[in-house]
């Protein structure tokens, strides 16, 4: 698949593996956001420009679609149960997660890492501050393309993503908003495939 064959702008940008990026979007703009290697999860966030405390929260998300994982057509709400981002395309086969929190220094210490290891908390943090903007927390993300599992008796599954090289999601901002995009370098389970690598996107 042509990653740039749709009505967006041809320019593809990309999410450096390991990195983040903070890109801003005014309403009714959409970001599509491109598995370019496919096994590549992208943790995303959205903040209201006028406010950064209020951001896009899973936990109220969920509440308002009534599902574990948004669909096309479904809006993602702020922690001010406002609408902020809809899902308006998705090539995946819909498997993305809004139950696992970023990683962070904490995450990877548990995992058996010494030292520093990148983490989507850090990416966040940076990718913001390159506005000259902090979050006082950092939210849980929308894990595109991120696959976890629920099996039936409520134990969850790390596993690697089920999405193709170049296939991608596009989100349209309900608000003027900032999208903070983390290509996640976790390597140490298998959500990534055990290969952090770039992933891109474009505007329309």
């Amino acid at each position: 698949m042509n990653p740039t064959s749709s009505r967006f702008d041809s320019t593809l940008f990309r999410i450096p593996a390991r990195s983040g990026v903070a890109v801003k979007l005014a309403s009714g703009m959409t970001i599509k956001v491109i598995n370019t290697h496919g096994h590549q999860v992208v943790d995303t966030w959205a903040f209201n420009q006028q406010d950064i405390g209020e951001s896009m929260s899973m936990e109220h998300s969920r509440a308002s679609m009534l599902k574990l994982v948004p669909k096309v057509g479904d809006t993602l709400r702020t922690n001010h149960r406002r609408a902020i981002l809809t899902l308006v395309e998705d090539t995946t086969p819909g498997v993305h997660d809004t139950l696992i929190a970023a990683c962070d220094k904490h995450r990877y210490e548990q995992l058996g890492v010494v030292g520093h290891h990148d983490s989507c908390t850090d990416n966040l943090a940076a990718a913001l501050g390159s506005l000259g903007l902090k979050s006082n927390e950092t939210p849980c993300p929308l894990n595109l393309f991120m696959n976890v599992p629920v099996h039936g008796n409520g134990r969850l599954e790390f596993a690697p993503p089920v999405s193709q090289a170049g296939q991608y999601v596009a989100l349209r901002a309900e608000m003027d908003l900032i999208v903070v995009l983390s290509a996640c370098p976790q390597d140490v389970t298998a959500v990534n495939g055990m290969m952090p690598t770039d992933a891109h996107y474009s505007i329309g």
